[in-house]
């Protein structure tokens, strides 16, 4: 039985292309505060025709399965990966989450919602103690002027941080795709 180079070309032209989007991928995945190799992992999966194990996936990128571990463990809890079940398979399966919006959606919330409540806590915190300490100087005009000036900027922080709440807000009730809409998905 011949080789059939006509194949052979066609797949090579194939994997070229997959790798180069996999690279991409693998790069651009530090805006999710993401490894080179967790994005590697995620182009992977994203090409993979069906789940894969970690075993597979370490075999593919020729990793250790701690790696492969560690890199699926971060993919979850980001909701960029499923663990999905399947019939007649003891060993732990993963899939690629193929809905980008829900996968940008689910790491700005997730990522900008710890942030502002952290945020608002310390400013709520420090306008606490200016409330103090100008009971405490209040015979003091120039440490008075000072902290009215940083209670003034303290306020505009809050009313901005508010504001990124309704934004976030509008992400996780959907608002934000009447805003702006999706893309249409793809024909093929």
């Amino acid at each position: 039985m011949g080789l059939d180079l006509g194949k052979v070309e066609q797949n090579a032209a194939l994997h070229k292309m997959r790798k180069r989007v996999i690279e991409t991928i693998g790069r651009n995945m530090d805006l999710y505060g993401i490894s080179l190799s967790t994005g590697h992992l995620y182009g992977l999966l994203f090409f993979a025709d069906k789940p894969m194990t970690l075993d597979e996936m370490g075999s593919e990128m020729k990793m250790s399965k701690t790696s492969m571990s560690t890199g699926v463990r971060t993919l979850l809890d980001m909701k960029m990966v499923n663990k999905v079940w399947e019939k007649g398979s003891r060993k732990d399966l993963y899939e690629v989450e193929y809905d980008w919006y829900q996968t940008f959606t689910d790491f700005f919330d997730i990522k900008w919602r710890k942030s502002v409540e952290s945020n608002i806590m310390i400013l709520r915190k420090s306008m606490e103690e200016i409330d103090k300490m100008e009971k405490k100087y209040a015979d003091d005009a120039e440490m008075m002027d000072m902290l009215h000036q940083d209670k003034a900027k303290i306020q505009d922080a809050f009313a901005y941080y508010q504001w990124l709440n309704r934004l976030i807000d509008t992400f996780e009730n959907g608002d934000i795709y009447r805003l702006v809409p999706k893309e249409p998905p793809a024909k093929e």
